[in-house]
């Protein structure tokens, strides 16, 4: 069976694709723990992709409490390079509507609960991460969101806010005047371990709600997005299946080659049983003896 290139973390119901053939599940252990459900893998377009359900089957997880090293890691082991992110936002902007979707370029971190490292306990890697999703990846998913005739927006900076309650209208107003264009609870730390995994990470935001700063529109409810993104499960679906065959196996982005230079811990001073275990993610720069 060929590799697993494209790993797909969404909701529950996007691995049932038409033309998904030679599906199976693989249940995955890490040194993290269990990801956040088993990970089903098949055949799109010619190319083996893994789609795996964020906060697990039936939405059991809330947006803290994610594995995330775990969900990486397992995608990582199953050879994926490439991560396709699906998340439901809210709009910051008078012309980012509801059911529209954007493809974001930026993040802003507002997080505070959440691990979003695999490295530290002696071995210290600093990654660049100025431009948080792969510009090349994203081209790809813009190009094939935009064929789906939905409204697309291409750009603009996410603020990743801890959850698991909703902005309230003064940080909602902040967040506009920072000129960001949408706010949500998953892009990370999934785009930092991503990153530091050297795998491709890029978004489709779903706009299910104007959050709470727009004036003439209801605030933000668990319905109103339920609804929304249920609307706007069939668009990514075919997004998903376009996509899968122009994901190009050979990346040229700096993705591949994150760690490089990021790896400050002198290399005679990483334990031998460190080099083992983190050898999926440091093994071709610090290989186990």
């Amino acid at each position: 069976m060929s590799q697993v290139r494209i790993g797909i973390i969404g909701g529950s119901g996007l691995y049932d694709i038409k033309g998904l053939t030679d599906v199976r599940e693989a249940n995955v252990d890490t040194p993290f723990g269990k990801p956040s459900d088993a990970i089903t893998v098949g055949n799109l377009e010619g190319t083996q992709v893994a789609f795996l359900p964020r906060h697990g089957r039936g939405h059991v997880i809330s947006p803290t409490d994610i594995p995330v090293q775990a969900n990486i890691w397992a995608l990582k082991s199953l050879g994926v390079d490439s991560i396709i992110s699906i998340s439901a936002v809210g709009s910051l902007r008078e012309e980012v509507h509801p059911l529209d979707m954007v493809v974001p370029d930026q993040l802003i971190d507002r997080t505070r609960g959440r691990v979003n490292s695999f490295f530290g306990n002696g071995l210290v890697v600093h990654a660049p991460f100025a431009n948080p999703f792969c510009p090349a990846l994203s081209s790809v998913l813009y190009q094939s969101a935009t064929e789906t005739g939905g409204r697309v927006h291409r750009g603009g900076a996410w603020v990743v806010m801890e959850g698991p309650l909703f902005s309230t209208r003064a940080e909602s107003e902040m967040y506009r005047s920072w000129g960001a264009a949408i706010v949500g609870m998953t892009a990370l730390p999934e785009a930092k371990l991503a990153r530091e995994a050297e795998i491709c990470y890029a978004a489709l935001a779903c706009v299910t709600d104007y959050d709470c700063w727009h004036p003439t529109h209801e605030s933000v409810t668990t319905d109103m997005i339920i609804a929304n993104l249920q609307r706007n499960v069939g668009t990514a679906k075919e997004i998903i299946r376009k996509l899968a065959g122009r994901v190009p196996e050979k990346r040229k982005c700096e993705c591949s080659t994150a760690l490089k230079n990021a790896i400050v811990t002198s290399p005679d001073r990483v334990p031998a049983h460190v080099r083992q275990e983190f050898g999926l993610l440091i093994g071709k720069y610090l290989p186990y003896p």
